[in-house]
């Protein structure tokens, strides 16, 4: 570059080096932006390492505390019935139906998330259905013989519970 400027400068043009401050501008914007771009990635990269850096660490901290768990039981299995080794089975007991209900929570939260997406789905469905119907007056007609067939089908879901709940009470009056 330096040698190409020389070359500009001798032969003396002021045309010459504006349009060469104009193309060295455009080149450094140019580069700045490109270092931007590379710099910008390279930490979406650095925290995308990160938190799967962190999520092994975590799983392989799991995994040391479930050999431990392992550990434990089998000195338990294999030591004598004194009252220390009652406890620590108790201890061991309740350790695993945390275990089981923090599994159970966390299929719950799983279910939960799922329905709410449906519902999400579902009102998107309705409010698609319901710019269709009042675009075409068949399709109107239509929707409005199912939602009047789901309120009845509504309603008459409740009598039957009603009633059943009605005969249970009696029964468990009577007995």
């Amino acid at each position: 570059m330096n040698s190409y400027r020389k070359l500009v400068s001798s032969k003396g043009s002021a045309k010459v080096d504006s349009d060469e401050n104009d193309l060295e501008s455009g080149i450094e914007r140019l580069l700045d932006q490109l270092q931007q771009e590379i710099l910008q990635d390279l930490r979406q990269e650095f925290h995308r390492l990160r938190s799967s850096l962190r999520a092994k660490q975590e799983h392989a901290s799991l995994l040391d505390d479930f050999r431990e768990f392992d550990r434990t039981r089998l000195d338990l299995e294999e030591g004598a019935d004194s009252s220390d080794q009652a406890l620590l089975r108790e201890h061991a007991t309740i350790n695993r139906s945390t275990g089981q209900v923090d599994t159970v929570i966390s299929q719950a939260q799983a279910t939960l998330g799922t329905l709410v997406f449906q519902r999400s789905t579902f009102g998107g469905i309705n409010s698609k259905l319901t710019n269709v119907s009042s675009r075409l007056p068949t399709v109107n007609h239509i929707l409005s013989s199912i939602k009047r067939k789901k309120s009845m089908d509504t309603i008459i879901l409740s009598l039957v519970a009603s009633v059943c709940t009605f005969l249970i009470f009696i029964y468990w009056l009577t007995k």
